[in-house]
């Protein structure tokens, strides 16, 4: 008997944890299938694609810096990847046609609201960064309705697009753009959505931001804690939480998508959490 394959594929690749986490997904559900990580070149990226499917590839999961080029070669997408510009799921119909979807945003949410217990509902939340990460996100955050959602960029017209863009998801939520430096007042949540803690970097925000009620989350994680969790530790912030969590959901969605079986989480993050 065969296995079905799936992989990841990004530039660069050695480090991710995907492999791992769907071995992970497989075993624990009788799943027969492969799935590994692949290295596409920078400028051929839909050739590695193509490639994959032509040999009897069942699905990818792809990374940085292909997810918007995954996005914009699918024949059809999600409603969810449609919003999000980007795709960081890829299967074929059986009528050959390339599906694209997006699992982050699902991903953080259910970490937040299902793992760490955390309402959205009625909430002050602050969203840090305008790239293609917050915009994969803001559609399910905005769909648990919370009260406000503030979404802050060094460049404020970045996220004032963003706005623009999931106006129409809000509903009743107040949603507003700002700068980095004007960001105003305590929230109940506050989750960061840029690279800047990878490099060893913060935006430039209040610590007002953070409160012993605040929970912080970082969309980024790291073997210790992220530059940015570091500071709203220092801070005085309630709970803090690292992006792992987010990274297992989202690859159980895509899971869920491809299979039609949803993994159970939780002993999949504390296997990864020892080593």
């Amino acid at each position: 008997m065969h296995n079905d394959l799936y992989a990841v594929v990004g530039n660069p690749i050695s480090h991710s944890k995907s492999p791992r986490i769907h071995s992970l997904f497989a075993a624990q559900t009788g799943q027969a299938m492969e799935y590994t990580a692949i290295q596409a070149p920078l400028e051929d990226f839909a050739a590695t694609v193509r490639d994959f499917f032509a040999k009897g590839g069942q699905g990818l999961n792809v990374t940085v810096p292909f997810k918007e080029q995954a996005w914009d070669m699918a024949d059809r997408r999600s409603e969810r990847a449609e919003k999000a510009g980007a795709s960081n799921t890829l299967y074929q119909e059986a009528d050959g046609g390339l599906v694209a979807d997006n699992t982050d945003g699902i991903g953080l949410v259910t970490d937040l609201t299902v793992n760490a217990g955390v309402s959205l509902t009625g909430k002050r939340i602050l969203v840090l960064g305008a790239g293609g990460a917050v915009r994969g996100v803001l559609g399910p955050i905005l769909a648990v309705q919370p009260g406000e959602l503030v979404i802050a960029n060094r460049t404020v017209a970045k996220a004032g697009a963003l706005v623009e863009l999931f106006a129409d998801e809000a509903g009743d939520t107040r949603l507003s753009a700002t700068g980095f430096s004007d960001v105003a007042g305590a929230f109940d949540v506050v989750i960061n959505g840029t690279s800047a803690s990878l490099q060893g970097d913060l935006p430039p925000v209040s610590t007002d931001i953070v409160t012993p009620d605040t929970v912080v989350y970082d969309m980024m994680y790291s073997p210790g804690m992220t530059t940015f969790n570091q500071w709203a530790s220092e801070n005085g912030a309630g709970r803090i939480l690292d992006g792992l969590g987010m990274l297992v959901e989202q690859a159980a969605e895509s899971f869920r998508l491809w299979r039609g079986v949803r993994p159970r989480t939780a002993p999949v993050m504390e296997e990864l959490r020892k080593h």
